[in-house]
Order: C-alpha cells, then sequence, then structure tokens
C-alpha cells in the first residue's frame, strides 16, 4: 500500500470487548484517526475489512475460528492489501516470526502505552514499518535460520541492483528514508523508489521482510 496522504482508516481485531472498546477510546479522533470497525477474531475481520476498507488493522493473535496470524496472510494478499499491526500479549519468538512473515508491519505489546500504539498506527499507515528494538534483537539473536534459507536468501538478494542492495541494506538495519539518503547521498524519492522496486523483485510486501531476507542472508 502507498503511504496515506490522509489520516488512516483503522480497523480493531480482538476478541475481548474491553480491549476494543478501550483502542476504540483511545485511537478515535485522535490525529484525524478514524476507527471504521471493530471484530472479534479472524473471520469477522476478512468481512469488515470488505465493509469498511481500512488502511490500518490492530490484530489480536489468539482469537477463536480464525487466528490472527491466518487473517493477517489473508488480508495481506488482497488487492489493495491493509497494513496490520499485531497487538498482542504473546511475544514468543515464533509468534513474532510468524506474524511478520504473513505481511504483518509491525508488533506491539497491549501493555504498550498508549502514545506508542498511535505513533505506530500513523507511521504504519505512513508507509513505516515498526518493530521495537528488543523484539529486533531476539530475531535476530534468537531465529534460528533454517536449512537452506540462507542460500535462498543470498540468491533472493542478488536480483537486486548495487545500489537496491544498498539501500535494502540499511533498511535491514532499521534507517529511516530519510536516513538512508543522508549516508547513500541521494534524494529521499529515490530511496522509496529503490525500497519499491527491490520489494517488487524480492517479491515482498514490506520493509520488515527485507530485514528477515537480510538476516537470513547472514547480512545483519
Amino acid at each position: 500500500m502507498a503511504p496515506m496522504s490522509r489520516p488512516p482508516r483503522v480497523l480493531i481485531v480482538d476478541d475481548d470487548a474491553l480491549v476494543r472498546g478501550g483502542l476504540t477510546m483511545m485511537l478515535d479522533g485522535v490525529h484525524g484517526i478514524t476507527v471504521v470497525g471493530e471484530a472479534t477474531d479472524g473471520d469477522e475481520a476478512l468481512a469488515a475489512a470488505d465493509t469498511h476498507s481500512p488502511d490500518v488493522v490492530l490484530m489480536d493473535l489468539r482469537m477463536p475460528r480464525v487466528d490472527g496470524i491466518t487473517a493477517t496472510r489473508r488480508l495481506r494478499a488482497r488487492t489493495p492489501p491493509p497494513e496490520v499491526v499485531v497487538l498482542t500479549t504473546f511475544d514468543t519468538d515464533e509468534n513474532i516470526l510468524y506474524a511478520l512473515r504473513a505481511g504483518a508491519s509491525g508488533f506491539l505489546l497491549k501493555d504498550t502505552p498508549p502514545a506508542r500504539i498511535v505513533d505506530a498506527v500513523l507511521r504504519v499507515a505512513a508507509g513505516e514499518p515498526i518493530l521495537s528494538a528488543s523484539i529486533t534483537r531476539r530475531l535476530m539473536e534468537r531465529t534460528a535460520v533454517q536449512a537452506g534459507s540462507y542460500q535462498r536468501a543470498r540468491t533472493a538478494l542478488a536480483r537486486l541492483s548495487p545500489r537496491e542492495h544498498e539501500v535494502a541494506l540499511a533498511v535491514a538495519r532499521g534507517h529511516s528514508n530519510a536516513e538512508i539518503a543522508a549516508r547513500l547521498y541521494m534524494s529521499v524519492a529515490t530511496v522509496k523508489a529503490h525500497v519499491s522496486s527491490a520489494l517488487t523483485k524480492l517479491d515482498l510486501d514490506n520493509r520488515t521482510q527485507i530485514a528477515l531476507l537480510a538476516h537470513d542472508a547472514g547480512l545483519t
């Protein structure tokens, strides 16, 4: 999805009515954010996305019928896909990795301060995936690379031009578009173009998945 030029429309997916109500009160109207709907599980989330066309979905993981990982994968397969931020109490390495590989643009815990959740929604809508530094370290330090992943990642990254490779590596290291532009002496617009081209060539959904691929390739 292209970065938003207007305040984002948000869908909240959680099987706890108190959590949904609290998030709605926290987000609706702040910085122009509009909460357009709620859903109690992943199955309802798909129908609600059809009805409300949200830009960002706040997604719980453990829900009845259809879980958050499955719902994230199905939502991200749509055209155009909404951005998904996982908001959960379960922060195991497996959950984090599965959510990101399903296409989530961020992963936050439910005890995250309200201001950071608001900031996450705005940043993801603007095309900047969010992941806390602690979660990033855990992924890089504890996630085992499956057999063959290293070579597959290296082969995939070889599709990029030298400049796209430089930009992709900077993205994987967590730099913003402005920081990459300053480091590589190019305009922010050129950085965005390289990121977009890299995502297309690598058949990836977002910048976070670039970071995972670079990790698998042993580059971060």
